[in-house]
């Protein structure tokens, strides 16, 4: 079904607005995204003349759409469950976490393996936050660092990373939407101008090496040390007959096949450059990899009997159904960022702020990061909010004099992008994350949300000086500086 977009002027950033909200006080997400989808068609048909049932068919027409639209996700995401399922059931998971316990003897070093980890896996953003949550949570368990720690680094090491990587899918997008010729380029100069993402890499480094901790995240650290008697039962400590490589090769065969995937599928094979062919359909290349990763546990489980061929299909299908619950929740949230950008126009009420504005161009890096942080926060989407930023910046840019801004703006426009995406309870990275950690969902969102609005803080200041020195460097010194010393001010205060 086509949908056709209508303005519906303030009314537009309603429905992200109940759908968070609920979520934030109900602690239930759900019912809470489901309501904001519900509440986006009721105003949409209340202005294009369709009535509460159009607007109850209408939702689940969206939904089907998503779905369709996003097909390949849902397939990685189910064989990617399953391979994991795979490899806790075999016992590589047991095997990798006594390996590495013997070898991260603290807290620091355990945070800063799942950190460098985040980094190294640069591709995409959800492939990141599944694999480094199953490789590195058994570690993190052990050492007692909370699974709300655990699903922050992941989510800070994943979208902040892949913004400012310019071998990704992201990087792809983000040229695509600048210009055919001068695009990579651009996207390159915004690298130094992505305080956001800088400076969140910054503070998961810094905070792992200090373990200054602050808010309820710091509450989290707290409770996970006092449970840790209780959890650390016998059967933990069992021995199993799987092996550090029962859990290795599955996945390290699942990353280099998902690379490998990713370029076949674009047509690297054929011609087309490494970094546009990752980005032409990545999860159908990453679909391909997680395949592989269950071919290879299947080779490396069967033969030494570390389960039966029953078991091994009641593995998997035990591990598709444990992503059904997330898989709703991204349904959902597709789906209400659907209503959104589709049908009623929450980005374009919300842009039409920075072209309407009459503020000295000196303020526009800052009150772009401002706008694009709402946005993404509102719809949970950072690419669709830099997708629909990135042609109004442009032409802004393009007036008299206004030339010099495109850069500042630009990395702007990239950093709230991310920003808001990092945050959101119904971004698709966010759940996730929260999944990756296998961390309670609105937890996991109480306990970022603190420290992601702290850098962003830090952000505005430094577009704010940016914007009046067209250099990103002394800027990025100055919110750098801030951010270190809030961290310090913050955490000495509880």
């Amino acid at each position: 079904m086509e949908f056709t977009m209508i303005e519906t002027g303030w009314l537009s950033i309603l429905p992200p607005i109940i759908a968070i909200a609920l979520a934030l006080l109900t602690k239930e997400v759900y019912s809470s995204l489901f309501i904001g989808i519900g509440s986006g068609m009721l105003i949409y048909a209340a202005f294009s003349g369709g009535s509460v049932i159009s607007a109850a068919a209408m939702t689940f027409d969206m939904m089907s759409a998503k779905i369709s639209d996003n097909s390949y996700m849902i397939i990685f995401l189910a064989l990617l469950w399953a391979v994991v399922s795979l490899v806790s059931k075999s016992g590589g998971s047991q095997a990798y976490g006594r390996w590495v316990e013997k070898r991260l003897k603290s807290k620091r070093a355990a945070a800063f393996a799942t950190s460098f980890l985040g980094i190294l896996i640069f591709i995409d953003d959800g492939f990141n936050c599944l694999t480094v949550g199953t490789v590195m949570r058994p570690v993190t368990d052990r050492l007692h660092i909370s699974r709300e720690k655990l699903a922050y680094i992941i989510d800070a090491t994943a979208a902040p990373v892949c913004i400012i990587a310019p071998v990704s899918s992201w990087a792809v997008a983000v040229a695509s939407e600048v210009s055919e010729t001068e695009g990579f380029h651009a996207f390159l100069a915004t690298i130094p101008y992505n305080l956001y993402a800088l400076l969140t890499i910054l503070m998961v480094f810094f905070i792992a090496f200090t373990g200054r901790d602050f808010g309820p995240m710091k509450k989290a650290e707290e409770e996970a040390v006092r449970r840790a008697p209780q959890e650390e039962d016998a059967s933990s400590r069992e021995e199993t007959k799987g092996h550090v490589i029962d859990l290795v090769l599955p996945i390290l065969v699942l990353i280099i096949c998902a690379i490998l995937g990713m370029a076949y599928v674009g047509g690297f094979f054929r011609g087309v450059s490494f970094s546009e062919a990752i980005g032409y359909n990545p999860t159908a290349g990453l679909s391909l990899g997680a395949f592989a990763g269950l071919i290879t546990a299947m080779a490396l489980y069967l033969p030494r009997r570390l389960m039966t061929p029953r078991e091994f299909i009641e593995c998997i299908v035990g591990g598709i159904s444990n992503i059904v619950p997330p898989m709703l929740i991204l349904i959902l949230s597709w789906s209400l960022g659907g209503v959104c950008r589709q049908l009623i126009g929450t980005g374009l009420f919300i842009s039409g702020f920075v072209s309407s504005s009459q503020l000295p161009l000196g303020f526009l890096p800052v009150l772009i990061f401002i706008i694009a942080a709402l946005m993404s926060f509102s719809m949970g989407t950072s690419w669709g909010t830099f997708g629909m930023l990135i042609p109004i910046v442009a032409m802004i840019c393009e007036t008299e004099g206004a030339g010099v801004y495109l850069i500042p703006a630009l990395g702007a426009t990239l950093a709230g992008s991310v920003y808001g995406d990092h945050c959101s309870p119904i971004s698709d990275t966010t759940i996730l994350a929260s999944t990756g950690a296998d961390c309670v969902h609105i937890r996991h969102v109480e306990t970022q949300l603190p420290y992601a609005t702290l850098v962003a803080a830090d952000c505005a200041v430094g577009y704010l000086a940016a914007g009046f020195m067209l250099s990103p460097w002394i800027p990025l010194l100055i919110s750098a500086a801030l951010l270190v010393g809030a961290i310090l001010l913050l955490s000495s205060w509880e």
